[in-house]
């Protein structure tokens, strides 16, 4: 088991060294963010200044050395725009993206999972179809352009519920909607794919013909064997917490992290830009290497990567 740990660790820095050293290149190839920070026609001393203000007058390969090591010790820089250190700026934005990532997580599972199972016991019956029809719907649909009518319904025309901002509940329903519809979707065709295979397997059959009931047939015999699929694309949705929340954000002018990202590239605010990209993988990579932990607890052969009987 430690080993499994310690090789799912190991291969989560490397990624993590790449997601930085990648966030530097690129945002770096993409010009000089002081030209943009003092607009047109500026004082080549002026340029100069703030240049070397923020170190963009050093060779690129002493800018990564210096960048990388601050990363290790959790500095990501200061705001070109206003000065503020950039984790600070993420951390007061952070919690309202949290806020309406784990709502949407809630409405996922509390929607996909049992119409999953419910399409998976009633198999191209009504209710399979009906299953069906609203998955394809949620992960089909562009979540911006379904946010943009659940404004022009709900805002608009009925008036029952605000457009924008935050603050109160029913701020969140709409961008909660939104977001939660896709989870919802391919949560729902997971859980029914994977509890097809499971109540195929003789031990169910065993079960109902010992007269268990149905409830507990598939609450505790088939669902914890269908949960690897599941917990795959639980993982993935909780990596995504933040990152799919970002056009979302700025439909409902949502106060979080989205909307900070996409005023920080507007004004090649690197130094923030950047802190969000690593948060963003951070999350993803804590998310996956969560997911490999229960692989290796749900099934145990994961952690030798394989049942005997496949090493044979």
């Amino acid at each position: 088991m430690s080993y499994f740990i310690l090789r799912k660790g190991l291969r989560a820095i490397i990624t993590m060294w790449l997601v930085v050293t990648f966030a530097f290149v690129v945002l770096r190839l993409s010009g000089d963010p002081v030209e943009l920070l003092l607009g047109d026609a500026p004082d080549p001393a002026t340029l100069d200044y703030y240049r070397a203000r923020y170190g963009f007058d050093r060779p690129i390969w002493e800018q990564y050395l210096s960048y990388f090591v601050n990363v290790l010790h959790g500095d990501l820089g200061i705001s070109i725009k206003d000065e503020r250190d950039a984790v600070e700026a993420v951390s007061q934005a952070l919690p309202r993206t949290l806020q309406l990532g784990l709502a949407s997580l809630a409405l996922s599972l509390a929607i996909g999972i049992p119409l999953g199972m419910v399409a998976a016991v009633y198999r191209n019956r009504a209710a399979d179809r009906f299953a069906m029809s609203f998955a394809v719907f949620g992960f089909s649909m562009p979540n911006f352009f379904l946010a943009i009518l659940l404004i022009l319904l709900f805002s608009l025309q009925l008036r029952w519920l605000p457009s924008s901002g935050a603050g109160t509940w029913a701020h969140m329903v709409m961008p909660t909607i939104a977001l939660g519809t896709a989870g919802a979707g391919s949560i729902a065709r997971f859980t029914r794919s994977s509890m097809l295979e499971v109540l195929s397997k003789p031990y169910m059959r065993t079960a109902s013909a010992k007269g268990v009931p149905a409830l507990r047939r598939f609450s505790w015999h088939a669902l914890p064997n269908a949960a690897i699929p599941i917990v795959t694309i639980i993982g993935f949705r909780l990596g995504d917490l933040v990152a799919g929340a970002i056009v979302i954000e700025s439909v409902f002018a949502w106060p979080g992290v989205g909307r900070l990202l996409v005023s920080s590239v507007s004004s090649r605010d690197l130094a923030i830009v950047q802190a969000i990209l690593l948060m963003v993988a951070f999350t993803m990579v804590a998310a996956n290497f969560l997911v490999d932990l229960l692989y290796g607890w749900i099934d145990p052969r994961m952690r030798t990567g394989g049942s005997g009987q496949d090493k044979a």
